[in-house]
């Protein structure tokens, strides 16, 4: 891995270490939550694959990115509307109230493309294992607010990769996932998607 894409991980983790969030209220944040269950189902495991599950993800996680939806950092109009009456206690409670949930985890298929770029990376082209942010199980980091990946559905894997390669999704510190991402192939993305479904 090259000097520069390390210091690039360095950056961004102190980025996401800065960021500090309230201690939640998962009773409270149950009754939040109904609004939430539509899309992302009542324990957190949506049941249509383009949409996140939200069981199990790191508190700390879940609350950037409500953060980030109500202050437009992170756009999608569906979730911008939803989170722009959002108090800095609700975001507390609902990622309080998700993040007590076991995922289910896909049944993902063995994969040898997804697995080396997951676990190795690829140094001639400055591509990082995303084992060394996202854990090599999949279970991410909650101190420097990396999600956990692990039984996540391929399909969001692989649109939320096309998403940071293409611009669309931009609230990365450092930019680093869009620098990532903009390496990768289509089949690469789809690869190590598929290899990611399947971590528990």
């Amino acid at each position: 891995m090259t000097r520069s894409i390390m210091m690039g991980i360095c950056i961004a983790l102190s980025a996401y270490a800065g960021y500090t969030q309230a201690q939640g209220d998962a009773g409270a944040g149950k009754r939040k939550a109904e609004a939430c269950s539509g899309c992302h189902g009542e324990d957190g495991n949506a049941t249509a694959p383009l949409f996140p599950k939200l069981a199990g993800q790191h508190a700390s996680y879940l609350a950037r990115q409500l953060s980030d939806y109500r202050a437009q950092k992170r756009v999608d109009p569906t979730m911008n509307a939803m989170a722009e009456s959002l108090s800095d206690a609700d975001i507390a409670d609902l990622s309080a109230y998700f993040t007590q949930f076991k995922i289910k985890a896909e049944n993902g298929e063995p994969n040898a493309l997804g697995e080396r770029i997951y676990r190795a990376g690829d140094a001639a082209r400055d591509v990082p294992a995303c084992a060394g942010c996202h854990s090599p199980t999949g279970a991410g980091n909650p101190t420097s607010v990396f999600p956990a990946l692990g039984g996540q559905y391929s399909a969001y894997i692989s649109k939320t990769l096309r998403d940071y390669r293409g611009g669309e999704r931009n609230n990365d510190p450092n930019e680093i996932m869009r620098t990532i991402a903009s390496r990768l192939s289509e089949e690469e993305i789809n690869a190590v998607s598929d290899y990611v479904s399947g971590l528990k």
